[in-house]
C-alpha cells in the first residue's frame, strides 16, 4: 500500500509526545498514532527516537517530520548555558546592567535588578559609530579584537554575541567585526544581533544576542545529534523544528538562530488551535493549554494568531526578568495545572500554584511518595477523574494518600475534605479565569463572542467551567487533546518573521517609502528562501505595521490589506490604527500618525496536513457508554454523570450532561444542562449553553 507517513515530535519537560498520520495515497484514508515516551535530559534527542519506537514508527518511512522542544527554554532557566563574552560599542558596555528603569517590586527598597548573562570582565568594546539613520558617524576600528580574543580564550568564552549601537539601521559593522572575529577564532560560536533582529531598543537586542549565544553551542549540539540520530535509523530527509512564531523552520536555519524556538511547544499548541477554528468553521478562538505545571492560553481572531517581540523570560511580580526580541506568539501562562500545589497561607487563605509538584514525586495520588495536595488530587476526590482508570489505567491511584493530603488543607482551613477539595478547583478555575480575562477583556475582546478550544492533559476538565464563568457558548476539545501542541507542528507552514525600524510620518508622500521598504524586505526573503531551493511561486507574504501616535513611546500593530501601499491607501490605514488602539486601550486620539516599523510574515508549505472529514453517522452514543458514577461540579453541585469511552465515540454521536468522557489521554468533564456532540473530525463540541 502506497502511503506518506507524517510525524510530529514534542519533547516536553516530563513526556516527549508523538502524532503520526500515515495516509494512503489512494483512497485518502488516514491511520493516526499517537505516543508518549519519558524525556530524557540531557540527551533528549533519545526520548525522541524512544517515542518513534513506541509508536511502531520506522523512521525510513517517515516523508515529514516536525519537532518542537523545550532544550533551549530549559536551558536558560536552568542557567545550563555556555560562558558568553560580549562585544559592543565603544561606551555601551554596561547596557546590560542598566537595562530598563522598571522595577516590578516597587515598594522594595532593596530591589536587585536580574542578574545579566555576561560578568562586566567579560563585556568588551570597540571604537566606532553608527547613527540611527544608518550612517557611519566613527569607522569601526577592529585593531582591539585580536586582544579581545585572546582574553576570552583565557578566560574560557565558549561563545560570542556582537552588539554595535544601531545595527538595526545598518549592519555594516556588525558583519564586519563577526566575519574578523571568525578569521582570529575558527569554529567559535558566535552571533550578531542584526542576524536576530532589525528592530530598535539597545538593551532588548544586547539581551537578545546575548542569550541566543548562551544557548547556540547546546541547542545546536542537539540538533545535530538528532539529526544523526533519525539518519541512522533510515530517516531520508532532514527534520523541520518548530519556532516560537506558530512556524516550522529548517533545521539548518534553527541551529544557526536556535533562539527562535525558545517557545516552540506553546507556539504550536496555539497555532494547532487556530487551524483547527479554520477547519471547523470557528474563526474566533481562545485557546487553552493546561499540562502538569502551566495554562497557557491565547486569543485567536479570524484565524490571525498575535506574534510579539515583546517577550520576557522570568518576569513576575519581584523580578524584571530578561527581554529576548524574536518572534513569540503572544501569550498568557500561569504556574496552574495539573501538579499545582494547593497550600493556606498564614491568614487562613486557600491558594493553588505557582508551585507544582511536578511529575516527581508528583500529586499525592501517584503513590510515589508526594505529600502535597494537587488540583488533580481534588478531581480525583470529586469523582471528575476516575480512580479506576487513572492515567489511562496505567497508574493505580492511591486515593489513601490523596485523602491524606487533602485532609491536610481541610484541616487548616476548618472544613471537611469535600469542601476543600472543591475550593482547590474553584481556585485553580479562578486563576485560569484570570489568565483568559488577560487575552480577551483586558485587550478589548468580549469572550462571548470567541470558542473556546481546550487541550492538553487538564484543559478538558476545566474547560466548561471556565466557560461559563466567562459566558462563552461554546467549548471544542480536539481529538487527540492530550498530544495536540504535536498535531499543531503538522499544520504548520515553514514560516519566518522579518521586522525591522522604519521611521515614517503618515503624510501625504509618504507610501513611496513605506512601500519601499516592505519590497526591500520581501526581497531579502525571497533570497534567503531560494538560498535553500524554495522556489519563489510557493513563497507568501503578509504585511504588517507598527504604528502609534507621535510622541508616544510604544507601538500597536496592524495587518495591513494586500497590495501596494499607496497614498491613496494611507487614510485607511490610518483608520485601522485608530480602531485596533481603541479596542485596546478604550480611546483614540486627534493626533498625527507614525509608522514606527515593519512587520513581514513569509511563509511556504512545506508538507502541511490536510484533514478529511469524516461523514456524520447516527446520534445514539449508547454503544460509547462504559458506566455511571457521582461527579462533584463543585458550583453546580453532585451529579450522577454517564461516562463515555472516548476512544468509542464517533462522528454524529451527540448526548447531553452531566457526563465525563474518558479516553487514555484526557478527561473531559461536561456539565448538568450542556450538549456534547462530536464532529467529522472527531473533535468534542459542547454547547454550554445548551
Amino acid at each position: 500500500m502506497a502511503k506518506i507517513v507524517r510525524v510530529a515530535t514534542d519533547v516536553g519537560g516530563t513526556f516527549t509526545d508523538l502524532v503520526a498520520f500515515e495516509t494512503d495515497t489512494r483512497t485518502g484514508a488516514a491511520t493516526i498514532r499517537t505516543a508518549k515516551a519519558d524525556t530524557t535530559p540531557p540527551d533528549f534527542e533519545r526520548g525522541v527516537l524512544n517515542v518513534l519506537d513506541k509508536g511502531g514508527i520506522d523512521p525510513a518511512g517517515i516523508d515529514f517530520l516536525a519537532h518542537g522542544t523545550t532544550v533551549v527554554i530549559n536551558a536558560l532557566t536552568e542557567r545550563k548555558g555556555v560562558t558568553v563574552g560580549l562585544i559592543t560599542t565603544e561606551g555601551f558596555r554596561d547596557t546590560l546592567e542598566i537595562a530598563r528603569g522598571n522595577r516590578p517590586d516597587f515598594f522594595n527598597l532593596f530591589y536587585e535588578k536580574p542578574k545579566p548573562f555576561v560578568p562586566r570582565y567579560l563585556r568588551r568594546e570597540l571604537p566606532g559609530r553608527m547613527t540611527y539613520r544608518g550612517e557611519e558617524r566613527a569607522p569601526l576600528d577592529l585593531g582591539p579584537l585580536a586582544g579581545i580574543v585572546a582574553d576570552f580564550r583565557a578566560e574560557g568564552v565558549d561563545a560570542v554575541a556582537i552588539c554595535f549601537l544601531h545595527a538595526y539601521a545598518d549592519a555594516a559593522h556588525e558583519e564586519a567585526a563577526l566575519a574578523e572575529l571568525r578569521r582570529l577564532w575558527p569554529g567559535v560560536s558566535a552571533v550578531a544581533s542584526h542576524q536576530i533582529t532589525r528592530e530598535w531598543r539597545e538593551y532588548e537586542r544586547s539581551n537578545t544576542a546575548v542569550l541566543s549565544a548562551y544557548v547556540q553551542p547546546i541547542a545546536e549540539r542537539y540538533l545535530r545529534r538528532l539529526d544523526d540520530g533519525l539518519k541512522d535509523k533510515g530517516f531520508k530527509g532532514s527534520p523541520y523544528i518548530m519556532q516560537s512564531n506558530c512556524g516550522v523552520d529548517s533545521l539548518e536555519a534553527v541551529a544557526r538562530i536556535p533562539i527562535t524556538m525558545v517557545e516552540s511547544g506553546p507556539a504550536s499548541g496555539m497555532w494547532g488551535a487556530a487551524e483547527l477554528g479554520r477547519l471547523i468553521g470557528e474563526p474566533n478562538v481562545i485557546a487553552l493549554d493546561i499540562g502538569g505545571t502551566t495554562a497557557k492560553c491565547a486569543l485567536i481572531e479570524n484565524g490571525h494568531v498575535r506574534i510579539m517581540t515583546d517577550y520576557w523570560i522570568e518576569r513576575d511580580r519581584t523580578s524584571a526578568g530578561y527581554p529576548i526580541m524574536v518572534p513569540v506568539v503572544d501569550l498568557v501562562e500561569i504556574g496552574n495545572g495539573g501538579g499545582s500545589i494547593a497550600w493556606v497561607d498564614d491568614f487562613g487563605k486557600l491558594h493553588v500554584g505557582p508551585q507544582s509538584a511536578g511529575a516527581s514525586p508528583g500529586p499525592a495520588a501517584y503513590g510515589r511518595g508526594g505529600t502535597d495536595a494537587t488540583t488533580t488530587d481534588a478531581n480525583l476526590w470529586l469523582g471528575r477523574i476516575n480512580k479506576d482508570y487513572f492515567c489511562g489505567g496505567e497508574v493505580t491511584a492511591d486515593m489513601t494518600a490523596a485523602e491524606r493530603a487533602i485532609a491536610s488543607v481541610a484541616a487548616k482551613l476548618g472544613v471537611g475534605a469535600d469542601e476543600a477539595a472543591r475550593g482547590i478547583v474553584r481556585i485553580a478555575n479562578n486563576n485560569m479565569v484570570n489568565a483568559l480575562k488577560l487575552v480577551s477583556l483586558n485587550r478589548g475582546f468580549d469572550p462571548r463572542d470567541f470558542t473556546l478550544v481546550a487541550f492538553g492533559g487538564g484543559g478538558a476538565m476545566h474547560a466548561v467551567a471556565l466557560a461559563q464563568e466567562l459566558g462563552v457558548g461554546k467549548v471544542v476539545v480536539p481529538a487527540g487533546a492530550a498530544v495536540f501542541s504535536a498535531w499543531g507542528m503538522m499544520m504548520s507552514d515553514l514560516r519566518r518573521d522579518y521586522f525591522a525600524t522604519r521611521l515614517a510620518d503618515l503624510t501625504e508622500g509618504a507610501a513611496g517609502g513605506i512601500e519601499a521598504a516592505f519590497a526591500e524586505t520581501e526581497a531579502r526573503a525571497q533570497t534567503q528562501f531560494a538560498a535553500e531551493g524554495i522556489a519563489a511561486d510557493t513563497v507568501r507574504f503578509q504585511r504588517l505595521a507598527k504604528f502609534r501616535y507621535q510622541n508616544q513611546e510604544h507601538t500597536t500593530e496592524v495587518p495591513l490589506d494586500p497590495g501596494a501601499i499607496t497614498d491613496d491607501r494611507i487614510v485607511g490605514i490610518i483608520a485601522a490604527f485608530h480602531e485596533t488602539y481603541e479596542r485596546e486601550y478604550t480611546y483614540r486620539l486627534d493626533a498625527p500618525v507614525e509608522m514606527v516599523g515593519l512587520h513581514v510574515i513569509a511563509t511556504a508549505e512545506v508538507g502541511k496536513l490536510t484533514m478529511t472529514e469524516i461523514p456524520l453517522g447516527p446520534a445514539d452514543a449508547g454503544d460509547a457508554v462504559k458506566g455511571h458514577r457521582a461527579v462533584d461540579y463543585a458550583l453546580d453541585g453532585i451529579h450522577h454523570a454517564t461516562l463515555y469511552d472516548g476512544e468509542r465515540l464517533r462522528p454524529g454521536m451527540a448526548f447531553d450532561g452531566p457526563a465525563v468522557v474518558e479516553d487514555p489521554g484526557t478527561t473531559i468533564v461536561i456539565h448538568p444542562g450542556n450538549r456534547a456532540r462530536v464532529d467529522g473530525y472527531g473533535n468534542v463540541h459542547i454547547d454550554t449553553a445548551a
